[in-house]
Protein backbone atom coordinates (compact mmCIF):
# COMPACT_ATOMS: atom_id res chain seq x y z
CA UNK A 1 0.00 0.00 0.00
CA UNK A 2 1.33 3.44 -0.90
CA UNK A 3 1.82 5.78 1.99
CA UNK A 4 2.22 9.55 2.09
CA UNK A 5 5.51 10.93 3.37
CA UNK A 6 5.32 12.62 6.79
CA UNK A 7 4.61 16.31 6.67
CA UNK A 8 6.79 18.52 8.87
CA UNK A 9 4.98 21.13 10.97
CA UNK A 10 5.21 24.68 9.59
CA UNK A 11 8.00 26.83 10.92
CA UNK A 12 7.03 29.75 13.13
CA UNK A 13 7.28 33.06 11.32
CA UNK A 14 7.53 35.04 14.54
CA UNK A 15 4.39 37.00 13.62
CA UNK A 16 1.55 36.62 16.17
CA UNK A 17 -1.49 34.83 14.85
CA UNK A 18 -4.96 36.37 15.19
CA UNK A 19 -5.72 34.05 18.10
CA UNK A 20 -2.52 34.81 20.00
CA UNK A 21 -2.72 36.89 23.18
CA UNK A 22 -0.01 38.75 25.05
CA UNK A 23 -1.32 39.87 28.46
CA UNK A 24 1.32 42.58 28.94
CA UNK A 25 1.04 44.05 25.45
CA UNK A 26 -0.98 47.29 25.83
CA UNK A 27 -3.95 47.90 23.59
CA UNK A 28 -4.40 51.17 21.73
CA UNK A 29 -6.38 52.74 24.59
CA UNK A 30 -3.86 51.50 27.14
CA UNK A 31 -0.99 53.10 25.24
CA UNK A 32 -2.80 56.42 25.64
CA UNK A 33 -2.93 55.86 29.41
CA UNK A 34 0.84 55.29 29.47
CA UNK A 35 1.48 58.53 27.56
CA UNK A 36 -0.85 60.45 29.89
CA UNK A 37 0.87 58.88 32.91
CA UNK A 38 4.27 60.19 31.77
CA UNK A 39 2.85 63.62 30.93
CA UNK A 40 1.22 63.87 34.35
CA UNK A 41 4.52 63.12 36.09
CA UNK A 42 6.09 66.09 34.29
CA UNK A 43 3.09 68.34 35.00
CA UNK A 44 3.05 67.45 38.70
CA UNK A 45 6.77 68.16 38.99
CA UNK A 46 6.13 71.62 37.56
CA UNK A 47 3.09 72.33 39.73
CA UNK A 48 4.81 71.06 42.86
CA UNK A 49 7.93 73.20 42.42
CA UNK A 50 6.94 76.41 40.58
CA UNK A 51 6.23 79.25 43.05
CA UNK A 52 2.65 80.60 43.18
CA UNK A 53 1.48 77.94 40.72
CA UNK A 54 2.23 75.28 43.33
CA UNK A 55 -0.56 76.72 45.51
CA UNK A 56 -3.13 75.55 42.96
CA UNK A 57 -2.69 71.92 43.98
CA UNK A 58 -2.61 72.51 47.75
CA UNK A 59 -5.58 70.20 48.45
CA UNK A 60 -3.99 67.34 46.52
CA UNK A 61 -0.66 68.01 48.21
CA UNK A 62 -2.37 67.88 51.60
CA UNK A 63 -3.97 64.58 50.67
CA UNK A 64 -0.59 63.19 49.58
CA UNK A 65 1.35 64.53 52.57
CA UNK A 66 -1.45 63.59 54.97
CA UNK A 67 -1.48 59.95 53.87
CA UNK A 68 2.32 59.84 54.03
CA UNK A 69 2.29 61.07 57.63
CA UNK A 70 -0.58 58.74 58.52
CA UNK A 71 1.60 55.81 57.45
CA UNK A 72 4.32 57.06 59.81
CA UNK A 73 1.74 57.27 62.60
CA UNK A 74 0.43 53.74 62.04
CA UNK A 75 3.95 52.31 61.96
CA UNK A 76 5.00 54.19 65.09
CA UNK A 77 1.99 52.95 67.06
CA UNK A 78 2.39 49.38 65.78
CA UNK A 79 6.03 49.34 66.89
CA UNK A 80 5.21 50.67 70.36
CA UNK A 81 5.98 54.35 69.82
CA UNK A 82 4.11 57.43 71.02
CA UNK A 83 3.10 60.36 68.78
CA UNK A 84 4.28 63.71 70.15
CA UNK A 85 3.48 66.08 67.29
CA UNK A 86 2.03 66.01 63.77
CA UNK A 87 2.51 68.66 61.08
CA UNK A 88 0.75 68.61 57.71
CA UNK A 89 1.36 71.68 55.59
CA UNK A 90 1.50 72.09 51.78
CA UNK A 91 4.36 74.61 52.04
CA UNK A 92 6.69 73.26 54.72
CA UNK A 93 5.82 69.59 54.22
CA UNK A 94 4.79 67.06 56.82
CA UNK A 95 6.42 65.84 60.00
CA UNK A 96 5.57 63.26 62.64
CA UNK A 97 7.52 63.48 65.89
CA UNK A 98 7.66 60.08 67.57
CA UNK A 99 8.97 58.87 70.91
CA UNK A 100 10.06 55.23 71.08
CA UNK A 101 9.03 52.54 68.62
CA UNK A 102 11.17 51.24 65.78
CA UNK A 103 12.73 54.27 64.00
CA UNK A 104 13.66 52.45 60.76
CA UNK A 105 10.23 50.83 60.42
CA UNK A 106 8.43 54.08 61.20
CA UNK A 107 10.53 56.07 58.73
CA UNK A 108 10.33 53.56 55.88
CA UNK A 109 6.55 53.22 56.18
CA UNK A 110 6.01 56.72 54.82
CA UNK A 111 7.53 56.17 51.38
CA UNK A 112 6.22 52.59 51.20
CA UNK A 113 2.68 53.64 52.10
CA UNK A 114 2.69 56.54 49.63
CA UNK A 115 3.92 54.27 46.86
CA UNK A 116 1.33 51.54 47.44
CA UNK A 117 -1.62 53.93 47.69
CA UNK A 118 -0.37 55.71 44.58
CA UNK A 119 -0.21 52.36 42.79
CA UNK A 120 -3.88 51.70 43.60
CA UNK A 121 -4.84 55.09 42.18
CA UNK A 122 -2.74 54.37 39.09
CA UNK A 123 -4.75 51.16 38.61
CA UNK A 124 -7.86 53.34 38.59
CA UNK A 125 -6.50 54.99 35.46
CA UNK A 126 -7.00 51.71 33.59
CA UNK A 127 -10.58 50.97 34.64
CA UNK A 128 -13.63 53.14 35.35
CA UNK A 129 -15.05 50.82 38.01
CA UNK A 130 -11.81 50.95 40.01
CA UNK A 131 -11.78 54.75 39.56
CA UNK A 132 -15.30 54.97 41.00
CA UNK A 133 -14.27 52.99 44.08
CA UNK A 134 -11.05 54.98 44.59
CA UNK A 135 -12.94 58.28 44.21
CA UNK A 136 -14.50 57.65 47.64
CA UNK A 137 -11.02 57.29 49.15
CA UNK A 138 -10.03 60.57 47.53
CA UNK A 139 -13.22 62.35 48.54
CA UNK A 140 -12.71 61.50 52.21
CA UNK A 141 -8.97 62.07 52.04
CA UNK A 142 -9.36 65.60 50.69
CA UNK A 143 -11.55 66.63 53.61
CA UNK A 144 -9.62 65.10 56.51
CA UNK A 145 -6.50 67.36 56.40
CA UNK A 146 -8.73 70.45 56.72
CA UNK A 147 -8.90 69.72 60.45
CA UNK A 148 -5.31 71.04 60.60
CA UNK A 149 -5.62 73.80 57.96
CA UNK A 150 -6.82 77.39 58.42
CA UNK A 151 -5.70 78.82 55.08
CA UNK A 152 -8.78 80.22 53.28
CA UNK A 153 -7.40 79.64 49.78
CA UNK A 154 -6.71 75.98 50.54
CA UNK A 155 -10.22 75.54 51.94
CA UNK A 156 -11.80 77.10 48.84
CA UNK A 157 -9.63 74.98 46.52
CA UNK A 158 -10.57 71.85 48.48
CA UNK A 159 -14.26 72.58 47.91
CA UNK A 160 -13.46 73.06 44.19
CA UNK A 161 -11.58 69.76 43.97
CA UNK A 162 -14.44 67.96 45.73
CA UNK A 163 -16.91 69.51 43.30
CA UNK A 164 -14.78 68.33 40.36
CA UNK A 165 -14.70 64.84 41.84
CA UNK A 166 -18.50 64.73 42.03
CA UNK A 167 -18.91 66.31 38.59
CA UNK A 168 -16.58 63.79 36.94
CA UNK A 169 -18.98 61.00 37.94
CA UNK A 170 -21.41 62.40 35.36
CA UNK A 171 -18.96 62.91 32.48
CA UNK A 172 -18.93 60.09 29.94
CA UNK A 173 -20.21 57.46 32.38
CA UNK A 174 -17.50 58.33 34.92
CA UNK A 175 -14.60 58.00 32.47
CA UNK A 176 -13.23 61.37 33.62
CA UNK A 177 -12.64 59.89 37.08
CA UNK A 178 -9.91 57.71 35.58
CA UNK A 179 -7.75 60.71 34.73
CA UNK A 180 -8.41 62.40 38.07
CA UNK A 181 -7.36 59.24 39.94
CA UNK A 182 -4.36 58.74 37.66
CA UNK A 183 -3.15 62.26 38.48
CA UNK A 184 -3.51 61.61 42.22
CA UNK A 185 -1.83 58.25 41.79
CA UNK A 186 1.24 59.74 40.16
CA UNK A 187 1.41 62.39 42.88
CA UNK A 188 1.54 59.69 45.57
CA UNK A 189 3.57 56.98 43.86
CA UNK A 190 6.42 59.40 43.08
CA UNK A 191 6.26 61.22 46.41
CA UNK A 192 10.01 60.75 46.97
CA UNK A 193 10.73 62.96 43.96
CA UNK A 194 8.54 65.80 45.22
CA UNK A 195 9.78 65.38 48.81
CA UNK A 196 13.45 65.55 47.80
CA UNK A 197 12.80 68.45 45.39
CA UNK A 198 11.12 70.43 48.18
CA UNK A 199 14.09 69.76 50.43
CA UNK A 200 16.67 70.60 47.77
CA UNK A 201 15.16 73.60 45.97
CA UNK A 202 12.91 75.22 48.59
CA UNK A 203 14.78 74.24 51.77
CA UNK A 204 11.50 73.48 53.51
CA UNK A 205 11.40 73.50 57.30
CA UNK A 206 10.69 69.78 57.57
CA UNK A 207 13.44 67.59 56.12
CA UNK A 208 12.70 64.93 53.54
CA UNK A 209 12.63 61.33 54.70
CA UNK A 210 15.78 60.73 52.63
CA UNK A 211 17.58 63.25 54.83
CA UNK A 212 16.12 61.62 57.93
CA UNK A 213 17.43 58.24 56.76
CA UNK A 214 20.95 59.70 56.44
CA UNK A 215 20.66 60.97 60.03
CA UNK A 216 19.48 57.56 61.21
CA UNK A 217 22.20 55.77 59.21
CA UNK A 218 25.09 58.31 58.96
CA UNK A 219 27.31 56.16 56.75
CA UNK A 220 24.89 56.53 53.81
CA UNK A 221 24.34 60.02 52.39
CA UNK A 222 20.90 61.50 51.70
CA UNK A 223 21.45 61.44 47.92
CA UNK A 224 22.00 57.68 48.03
CA UNK A 225 18.85 57.19 50.11
CA UNK A 226 16.93 59.39 47.67
CA UNK A 227 18.18 57.35 44.70
CA UNK A 228 17.27 54.08 46.45
CA UNK A 229 13.71 55.16 47.21
CA UNK A 230 13.21 56.68 43.75
CA UNK A 231 14.25 53.38 42.16
CA UNK A 232 11.92 51.57 44.55
CA UNK A 233 8.99 53.78 43.53
CA UNK A 234 9.73 53.44 39.82
CA UNK A 235 9.86 49.66 40.21
CA UNK A 236 6.51 49.58 42.04
CA UNK A 237 4.99 51.94 39.47
CA UNK A 238 6.13 49.66 36.64
CA UNK A 239 4.59 46.68 38.45
CA UNK A 240 1.23 48.43 38.81
CA UNK A 241 1.31 49.53 35.16
CA UNK A 242 1.90 45.93 34.04
CA UNK A 243 -0.90 44.79 36.36
CA UNK A 244 -3.23 47.42 34.91
CA UNK A 245 -2.40 46.42 31.34
CA UNK A 246 -2.91 42.71 31.97
CA UNK A 247 -5.96 42.92 34.26
CA UNK A 248 -8.08 45.55 32.48
CA UNK A 249 -8.15 44.73 28.78
CA UNK A 250 -11.62 46.17 28.16
CA UNK A 251 -13.00 48.30 25.37
CA UNK A 252 -14.63 51.58 26.32
CA UNK A 253 -18.07 50.03 25.80
CA UNK A 254 -17.21 47.07 28.04
CA UNK A 255 -15.78 49.42 30.64
CA UNK A 256 -18.94 51.55 30.62
CA UNK A 257 -21.12 48.46 31.01
CA UNK A 258 -18.99 47.19 33.90
CA UNK A 259 -18.95 50.57 35.66
CA UNK A 260 -22.73 50.85 35.26
CA UNK A 261 -23.09 47.99 37.75
CA UNK A 262 -21.79 50.30 40.51
CA UNK A 263 -23.81 53.46 41.12
CA UNK A 264 -24.68 54.07 37.44
CA UNK A 265 -24.85 57.62 36.07
CA UNK A 266 -26.18 59.00 32.84
CA UNK A 267 -23.87 60.29 30.16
Amino acid sequence: MATRPPIAPPLSSGVPTPGSFNPIMPSGDQVVVIYVLVAMAVIIFGFWNVPIVRNCINPLKLFTIGWHELCHIFAAILSGGRILKITIDPHIGGATIVEGGNPAFTLASGYIGSTLLGGLFVLAGWDTLVAKVMSFVLGIGLIMPLALVRDKLTIILTILYEALLVGFWFIDHGQALRWYCLFVGMMNVLFVVWDVADDRFFHKTNDSDATQFSILFPRIGPHIWAAFWILFEIGVLAAFVILGISAFKLTKEEMDAQAASFLPTRK
